[in-house]
């Protein structure tokens, strides 16, 4: 019988590394989601998915449960990403995409999160990658915030309440921001639609 977040949290608190290890696995690729839309690098959302799960295990004193751990973690998740794009525009550096046209990580984030098995044909494939691609690079225009509601209502389909808690702001907040992300996604992909 599978264990509950909230019985593998209590467990991690008393010191059980296994309850905890079970924790990321059930959300590490959820969390990889989100990074990756936050900062659209793989490293650098390799980077924020070990930061929020060694934060979140250095903190579960801290959860008090009044959200799920998903919650809980998502929010973590999100104030990492923003604060790796303040850092980065405050510390800018020159990646090999920026100097030499090539990206900064040899694979492409739609196949780290990719399920290993789900092959489709090669047309498919090069028109999926191509939507997928101009998607991307609307999502990448969005403010921090407004990134982050898009993703997590449309990618992890959290509700208006949960994302709410997670960018702890208020509920009409995230619907607000909701209707702006999508109003400027819709006009950036228009041609799509």
């Amino acid at each position: 019988m599978e264990r509950t977040d909230t019985e593998l949290v209590e467990q991690a608190r008393r010191g059980d590394k296994e309850a905890f290890r079970e924790l990321f696995e059930r959300y590490q690729k959820k969390v990889m989601s989100i990074a990756l839309g936050m900062v659209n690098n793989v490293d650098d959302a390799m980077e924020i998915v070990q930061d929020t799960f060694v934060k979140a295990y250095e903190n579960l004193e801290g959860f008090k449960g009044e959200s799920s751990f998903y919650t809980w973690l998502f929010r973590i998740t999100v104030n990492r990403a923003i604060d790796l794009r303040r850092h980065r525009r405050r510390n800018p550096t020159v990646g090999l995409q920026d100097e030499f046209g090539f990206p900064d990580s040899d694979e492409p984030y739609d196949e780290v999160l990719a399920d290993p098995e789900a092959k489709t044909d090669p047309v498919r494939q090069v028109e999926s990658r191509e939507i997928g691609t101009r998607v991307a690079e609307a999502i990448s225009e969005l403010t921090p915030y407004h990134k982050a509601v898009i993703l997590l209502r449309e990618i992890e389909g959290l509700s208006y309440e949960d994302i709410s808690r997670v960018l702890q702001c208020s509920k009409g907040t995230v619907m607000s921001r909701l209707h702006y992300a999508r109003k400027k996604l819709q006009s950036k992909l228009k041609d799509l639609l």
